[in-house]
């Protein structure tokens, strides 16, 4: 595929789809090295079932008709893919306590602006 066709098909650049193959691929080799039935889900498959799920927001119902697996198998190869992402140290997550208190709502001085007293 070309550069291009990476960022419009998954949501990422080539080398960023790379990385991922390449961790996704390590933890694979050790999860599965032992022998054992293969998985449904091949090493590519599982990075574009989680991009399909978090970029396109595809709803796993929807993945599991391409892919033709269960829905449970999808949401596990979503988890999956993310805890082997975040363990290998070269993606993380967006912060959230800064998501928090982007969130929180303001304080206020704790009495209406333009009302003096109690309504009678």
């Amino acid at each position: 595929m070309r550069e291009g066709d990476y960022l419009e098909t998954f949501g990422v650049r080539k080398p960023t789809f790379e990385k991922m193959l390449s961790i996704l691929g390590d933890a694979s080799a050790q999860l599965h090295g032992r022998g054992g039935r293969p998985p449904r889900l091949s090493v590519l498959d599982k990075p574009a079932v989680t991009l399909g799920h978090y970029h396109d927001y595809r709803t796993m119902r929807d993945i599991t008709f391409d892919y033709g697996v269960s829905k449970s198998r999808i949401s596990d190869a979503v988890k999956r893919v993310g805890r082997a992402l975040l363990r290998g140290g070269a993606f993380a997550l967006p912060s959230k306590r800064r998501d928090a208190r982007r969130d929180a709502p303001k304080k206020s001085a704790g009495r209406i602006p333009g009302r003096r007293g109690a309504m009678s």
